[in-house]
């Protein structure tokens, strides 16, 4: 589907690469190439018929408050340690909020004001971000918004933006990925009249299902592995992707399965992972239907097989079951666009069992599945003649820079609708995350992007060493000091640099405005 620009360097094939190991091998005897055989053959991965799906599907709490007399939902957060039991009789020392890990699904509405209270009770200091929602960026929980250890922060905000699945997320410059990995992770629903009356599975943890997917290591003591692939010696640049696990968590739960009791179902999927990529099917290509990407709802359902979710990515699925039938949710092979052999190590041919779903003998029936959504968001138009900005991802590095907490790297005009192609530099695994603001994807290497790809969306995956070319709508939220992020969202890379700034300030201000922020601690991120 994406083909290869006729500028770059043909990757070597697999057979070649093996070939000159082999040699290297032989020469060497035991040394640097039997050992990157050996590490190459160990890491095609897989837990197909390992699984009995014994464990029932945890459902994250659901918050939804009632509107208190201001008209505020109010919701309260309390982030701390705990203990969690994943693997039968073996305890893991983890992270949560409002309980040992993860963190509850928020539900709020198009137009609610919202006021939340969080808690750090963690032995670290450390932010929640609001991924995918449009909020002022004091409120957006990035590196400028830290919570002290032992302090509260009290963000407030009207959400304006139609129904979509979102998520929330530490944003720790430099230590992000671990801080996700302990568990601290939620789901956000926003609903809008649009969403209510759509016809779509509604009822949460019965046919509305929020699905957190995620992989960790663990030691054999059960305490989770936080060491990261040691490659660099025999393969360049194949370690880079951070995080890679062996074994998939799916809302906090192993080997789970869920009892399905309605014809049609609604999976939430939030690919919470820090660097894996996932291709999600069923066994024998049973078909399902995607009604909703990052930022909103499609205008009308797409028939798919295969979905692929880099990680930050969402997506909602409809799928039919008749009664008593079996059906195993599995991560098939992704297609990186990385080659050979950086592909196998950054999980490309691995395959994993994630879920059941078992069908009860009897179904309660479902509203047939709507044919088009009616007020769903429309596709973003350009002006004639959009700004254009263009990003390189290379190594960690956005346009040959790291992070600077104190630089501003782009300044954007209020309300307004951009192009931006975001280039893929190098051959390793990429996914470009944009704060408060919504795209959709026109081309990627100057061809149409497949359907699940082209939004609404948040965060969209950089396949092939080309560019993606994005239609960007900001909010028209404004603020002349306190920065959004862009990034990649495989969150070693983001951890280690690969991360900008920019400000929305009122049109004609852009000239006029400081491309210097203050120390972060000026803006006050904790309150008592």
């Amino acid at each position: 589907m994406f083909s290869r620009r006729p500028d770059s360097p043909k990757p070597p094939t697999r057979r070649r690469v093996l070939l000159a190991i082999g040699g290297i091998a032989v020469t060497a005897g035991i040394g640097w190439g039997s050992n990157w055989l050996v590490a190459y053959n160990r890491y095609e991965r897989s837990n197909v018929g390992k699984l009995g799906f014994h464990n029932r599907l945890r459902i994250p709490e659901l918050l939804d408050p009632a509107v208190s007399g201001d008209g505020t939902r109010r919701y309260e957060l309390e982030l701390a340690p705990g203990t969690s039991e994943f693997l039968s009789g073996k305890k893991t020392a983890t992270w949560g909020i409002n309980g040992p890990y993860l963190a509850p699904t928020l539900r709020v509405r198009d137009g609610d004001r919202v006021a939340l209270t969080i808690g750090n009770g963690l032995p670290d200091a450390t932010t929640l971000h609001w991924h995918g929602m449009h909020l002022p960026s004091a409120m957006d929980g990035g590196p400028h918004q830290m919570i002290a250890k032992g302090q509260v922060w009290r963000p407030r905000w009207t959400v304006h933006q139609p129904a979509a699945t979102l998520w929330y997320h530490p944003h720790p410059h430099g230590s992000t990925g671990s801080h996700v990995y302990r568990g601290i992770a939620g789901m956000i629903i926003v609903d809008d009249p649009v969403s209510i009356r759509s016809g779509l599975p509604s009822t949460y943890g019965v046919d509305d299902i929020p699905l957190v997917l995620q992989d960790k290591n663990f030691h054999d003591d059960g305490s989770l592995d936080f060491s990261e692939s040691t490659l660099s010696d025999t393969v360049a640049g194949v370690d880079s992707l951070g995080l890679l696990g062996d074994t998939i968590l799916v809302n906090g739960t192993h080997d789970p399965h869920f009892e399905v009791t309605t014809e049609r179902v609604r999976l939430r999927l939030l690919n919470g992972s820090n660097a894996r990529v996932y291709e999600l099917g069923f066994p024998g290509d049973k078909t399902f239907h995607l009604v909703a990407t990052e930022n909103g709802l499609l205008k009308r359902p797409r028939a798919l097989t295969r979905l692929r979710l880099a990680p930050g990515e969402r997506a909602e699925v409809v799928v039919m079951f008749t009664a008593g039938e079996k059906a195993v949710l599995r991560s098939l092979p992704p297609d990186l666009k990385v080659g050979f052999p950086t592909h196998r190590f950054a999980g490309g041919d691995d395959t994993f069992d994630l879920l059941e779903l078992r069908a009860a003998p009897s179904l309660k029936p479902s509203p047939p599945l709507p044919t088009r959504i009616d007020g769903a968001p429309a596709d973003i138009t350009l002006p004639a003649e959009p700004r254009t900005r263009r990003l390189k991802f290379v190594g960690t590095q956005i346009n040959g820079k790291s992070m600077d907490m104190n630089r501003v790297d782009e300044i954007v005009p209020a309300g307004a609708t951009e192009i931006w192609e975001v280039e893929r530099g190098d051959g390793n695994v990429h996914a470009f995350h944009l704060h408060g603001a919504t795209f959709n994807v026109l081309k990627v290497d100057g061809e149409e992007p497949p359907a699940f790809m082209r939004g609404p969306k948040d965060t969209v995956y950089l396949p092939g060493t080309g560019t993606v070319r994005l239609a960007v709508r900001f909010d028209t939220l404004t603020d002349e000091r306190i920065p959004y992020m862009y990034h990649c969202h495989v969150l070693r890379h983001e951890d280690d640099g690969m991360m900008g700034q920019f400000l929305v300030v009122e049109p004609g201000r852009e000239d006029k405005v400081s491309t210097t922020i203050d120390s972060p601690d000026a803006h006050g991120g904790s309150h008592h």
